[in-house]
C-alpha cells in the first residue's frame, strides 16, 4: 500500500509542476497537463487492477490531492462534499446544529462551550457533558469532526443526545430541535469612558458591517461617543467586502481601500467605499495581535495608510493572500489562492516567506533591508515583509509558567465544571473575584486529588544536554555543576501556586464566569484589565493621537 501511495504522490508533484511552470508556451504547458492527467488514469487504472489489496479510492486520490496542494500555500485546500457546511459556516457565519464547541479530553467528546441563547443552552447542555450517542449511534472511538458532521443537521429536525454528566449516576437523554446558529461577529460593545466607545469584531461574515453601523449608531446616540476602539485581536478576517464596507463608514465614498492582483486579470480589481462616510470625523484606534489576519489586516491597513486612524498593538498575522472557493464536481470545492492583497500605500500584508513563520503561524521579525519603503496619505514612512506594524506597538509580557501548565492539563476546565455544581449564581464578570478559601481549595484539588504535576521545557531541554554530556564523556566531570541545576530546574509546585497565583486566578476566573455568563461574560471581565484598552484612551484622548497621524 505504502508504494502504491508513492506513486500516486510522485505523479501529483509531476502534475504540479506541469501546471504552475508560466514562461512555457502554451502548447507545451496543455501537453504537459494532457500528459500527466493521463498518466495518473493510467496508473489508477493499473492499481485497480492489479493491485494486492483492496484501495480505497476516496482515501488514495485524496491523500495525492492535499500532497500536491500543500506544495503551494497554505490557504489552498481541497473540501470535499462533507465541507460544505464549514463553506458556509466560512462566508454566512451560519450553520444547522446545537451551537457548541466541542473537544477532545481523555479519549471522549465533550461539550466545551456551548453559545448563550442557542440550542444547546438552551436545552440544558453544560461544559463537561460527555456525549456518548448521537440520535442512537455511539461516538465512542470519533473524533471530533466526526461527532460535530453527527450535531448538524436541517434547520428544525430533531436531535436526541445521550450524556454522562459529573456527579450523576445515570445518562440523562436531552432531544431538542436543531436550528439556524448564526453568529453575531460584533462579540461584544460598551463605554469604557465618556466618549469613548469600544467593541469587539470578530470576523467578517456577510452581516458584520451592517451590525458594525447598528452598534456604533447605537453608541452615538445614546452615550454620544466621539471616538472610537475597533477591537480585531484574534480576528481571522472573512469577506473584503464587509472591510471595505466598514471603511467607508470613516472615509469619502469612492476611496480605493483594496486592491487584488493575481495571474488572470479577472482576478485584478480594486475595492473602493461603496457609500458616504457615516462617521466622518470620529476618532479611531484599531486595536490587533498576531493573529489578527486577512480582512483584518486590510481594514488596520486601511486605516493606518489613509491616516483615518491609529492602530495598537502587536504586528499582524501577514496574510495578504487572496482566496476564491470554485466548485470542481461531485459537491467538492477547491479554495484557491488568485491573487494578492495591495492596501492604499501600495504594499501588501503577506508575508515574505509563508513557510517559515513564528509556531502561531505568526510573521516573525522582518530586517528593513528585506522590506520596501511606502508612505502614508500624510507622508509617514510604513513597510511591507508580513502584516501591519501597529503605530504604537505593545508586548504581551506574561511568560510560559506554571499557569499554563495548569491550562494545557484541562485543570481549569474541571475545576469549574465542579463548582458550578455547587453554585447557582456568582456575581457578575465586573465584580466577580475568587476568594481565599476558594483558591486553596483549587490548590488542594490541584495537589490532593489530581496530583498535578508538569516538565517545563527547560527540563525537556536540560534532559537532552545530560545526553549529549555523557556522549561527550562530559557528565562526570561536571556532574556537581549538572546536579546544581536539575535542581533549580525542577519545579517547587506549591512554591509556584503562590508565586503565580496572580496568573492562576485570571485564567481559572475566565472559565467559571464562562460557566455562567458564557462568552459575554468571559470578554467583559478580560476586559477590565486590558492594557491595550487602557493604552488606546490615551491615545485617543490626548495629543498623541493627531502626532501619530503626521499632522
Amino acid at each position: 500500500m505504502k508504494y502504491m501511495k508513492k506513486i500516486v504522490l510522485s505523479f501529483i508533484l509531476v502534475l504540479v509542476f506541469g501546471i504552475t511552470v508560466n514562461a512555457q508556451p502554451k502548447e507545451e504547458k496543455y501537453f504537459k497537463i494532457t500528459k500527466n492527467l493521463s498518466v495518473f488514469n493510467s496508473i489508477l487504472r493499473e492499481l485497480n487492477a492489479y493491485y494486492v489489496d483492496t484501495l480505497d479510492y476516496d482515501k488514495v486520490v485524496g491523500t495525492g490531492i492535499n500532497s500536491m496542494l500543500s506544495m503551494l500555500d497554505p490557504y489552498t485546500i481541497y473540501m470535499p462534499e462533507e465541507m460544505n457546511d464549514d463553506i458556509k459556516m466560512m462566508t454566512t457565519g451560519e450553520y444547522a446544529g446545537i451551537g457548541s464547541l466541542i473537544m477532545q479530553k481523555d479519549g471522549k467528546v465533550v461539550i466545551s462551550e456551548p453559545y448563550e441563547g442557542m440550542p444547546a443552552q438552551k436545552n440544558d447542555l453544560r461544559a463537561g457533558d460527555i456525549i456518548l450517542e448521537v440520535d442512537g449511534v455511539s461516538t465512542v472511538g470519533k473524533s471530533t469532526s466526526q461527532v460535530s458532521e453527527m450535531l448538524k443537521g436541517k434547520n428544525g429536525t430533531m436531535i436526541t443526545i445521550k450524556i454522562e454528566r459529573l456527579e450523576q449516576k445515570k445518562p440523562i437523554i436531552k432531544k431538542f430541535l436543531r436550528e439556524n446558529i448564526q453568529f453575531n461577529p460584533i462579540t461584544y460593545s460598551t463605554v469604557p469612558e465618556n466618549g469613548t466607545g469600544y467593541l469587539m469584531l470578530n470576523d467578517f461574515t456577510d452581516k458584520a458591517a451592517d451590525e458594525f453601523k447598528t452598534v456604533v449608531n447605537e453608541m452615538v446616540k445614546k452615550d454620544k461617543i466621539s471616538s472610537l476602539i475597533i477591537d480585531v485581536r484574534n480576528n481571522p478576517g472573512g469577506l473584503v467586502d464587509e472591510a471595505v464596507k466598514i471603511m467607508g463608514y470613516f472615509v469619502p465614498k469612492g476611496t480605493p481601500i483594496v486592491s487584488t492582483r493575481g495571474r488572470s486579470n479577472e482576478t485584478d480589481r480594486t475595492y473602493r467605499t461603496p457609500s458616504d462616510p457615516i462617521f466622518p470625523d470620529m476618532k479611531v484606534a484599531v486595536m490587533v495581535n498576531r493573529s489578527s489576519a486577512s480582512a483584518s489586516e486590510i481594514l488596520a491597513g486601511a486605516m493606518q495608510d489613509l491616516d483615518r486612524g491609529i492602530v495598537i498593538g502587536e504586528r499582524t498575522f501577514g496574510k495578504g493572500l487572496v482566496q476564491s472557493i470554485r466548485p470542481v464536481g461531485y459537491g467538492g470545492h477547491l479554495k484557491v489562492t488568485m491573487a494578492k492583497y495591495y492596501i492604499p500605500s501600495g504594499r501588501s500584508v503577506q508575508a515574505l516567506d509563508y513557510s517559515h513563520r513564528n509556531e502561531d503561524g505568526s510573521v516573525g521579525r522582518i530586517p528593513d533591508s528585506l522590506t520596501t519603503e511606502f508612505k502614508t496619505k500624510n507622508g509617514r514612512i510604513v513597510r511591507d515583509g508580513g502584516g501591519i506594524l501597529p503605530d504604537s506597538v505593545t508586548t504581551d509580557s506574561r511568560k510560559m509558567n506554571i499557569a499554563y501548565y495548569i491550562l494545557i492539563q484541562n485543570h481549569y476546565f474541571d475545576y469549574a465544571n465542579r463548582y458550578a455544581l455547587k453554585k447557582k449564581k456568582i456575581a457578575t464578570p465586573d465584580q466577580f473575584k475568587l476568594t481565599d478559601a476558594e483558591y486553596n481549595d483549587f490548590v488542594k484539588y490541584l495537589l490532593e486529588e489530581k496530583n498535578f504535576t508538569y516538565t517545563t521545557q527547560t527540563e525537556n531541554y536540560f534532559k537532552q544536554l545530560l545526553e549529549v554530556a555523557s556522549y561527550e564523556g562530559l557528565d562526570e566531570s561536571a556532574k556537581a555543576e549538572f546536579d546544581a541545576l536539575k535542581a533549580k530546574l525542577t519545579p517547587d509546585i506549591e512554591q509556584n501556586l503562590r508565586d503565580y497565583r496572580k496568573e492562576i486566578e485570571e485564567l481559572l476566573t475566565v472559565e467559571i464566569i464562562q460557566r455562567y455568563y458564557y462568552q459575554k461574560g468571559q470578554v467583559q471581565y478580560m476586559l477590565k484589565d486590558d492594557s491595550d484598552i487602557k493604552t488606546a484612551i490615551n491615545l485617543l484622548n490626548n495629543g498623541k493621537y493627531t502626532a501619530l497621524l503626521g499632522k
